[in-house]
């Protein structure tokens, strides 16, 4: 049965205020992965309970943060340097401002996703998570999404949020500056892109479509 490491932020505000994971960017991820079998693990920066946002936003996080066995998983979450990324079989990054501000410079983190990458695996992310991806360095000293089409959070989804001066760069810059062929499309619209190994989702809308395109790339690597 394949199995997920899902990657998550320790940081709980932005510009004072709650933030962290906006959960319905995990919550839908997961809710597609346990509808195809697909086992998952998630990790953070210190471990422990992850800050979470959104926790209403909708009826499939509601349900899960009800769950017994997902409140677990978000409250006693493994310490990055406790993962072996040899027993995974993808990575995910949900989004939320909070890893702007730790996982997207977390070496421990690049590792992780280097050697899942390396190994022939799928590696996703969705609205900020994109992030955790921009500077990872492969072993040959290429950039991970250097010459692959990608999306995340748009600079026109940031300015509707009025975010722009508590955050510390906009994704849509730091992905073109890293070689990312960025795609977008209307401000809140779904958006998924595949290249190789890599699945990026834009924004929240998004979170459902990206779960089920990293269950379909899974099922076909179970299958193989």
């Amino acid at each position: 049965m394949p199995k997920v490491i899902i990657i998550a932020t320790n940081i709980a505000e932005l510009a004072g205020k709650p933030n962290g994971t906006y959960m319905p960017e995990l919550t839908h991820v997961v809710e597609a992965l346990a509808a195809n079998g697909i086992e998952f693990d998630i990790a953070s920066p210190n471990g422990g309970k992850i800050p979470g946002y959104g926790k209403d936003a909708d009826d499939i996080t509601k349900k899960l943060l009800a769950d017994e066995s997902f409140s677990a998983a978000i409250s006693t979450t493994m310490k990055l340097s406790d993962v072996d990324p040899s027993i995974y079989d993808a990575v995910f990054y949900p989004g939320g401002y909070g890893l702007l501000f730790d996982l997207c410079e977390d070496e421990t983190a690049h590792k992780i996703t280097r050697t899942i990458y390396e190994a022939g695996k799928p590696v996703s992310a969705v609205c900020h998570g994109p992030a955790a991806l921009a500077l990872i360095k492969l072993s040959d000293g290429s950039g991970l999404i250097d010459g692959k089409n990608v999306t995340g959070f748009t600079l026109g989804e940031e300015k509707a949020m009025d975010t722009l001066d508590a955050i510390p760069f906009v994704l849509e810059e730091r992905m073109v500056e890293n070689g990312g062929i960025y795609r977008k499309v209307k401000n809140w619209k779904s958006l998924v892109v595949e290249d190789g190994l890599l699945i990026t989702g834009q924004n929240p809308g998004s979170a459902g479509d990206v779960g089920k395109a990293l269950a379909a790339r899974l099922g076909s690597v179970d299958d193989a």
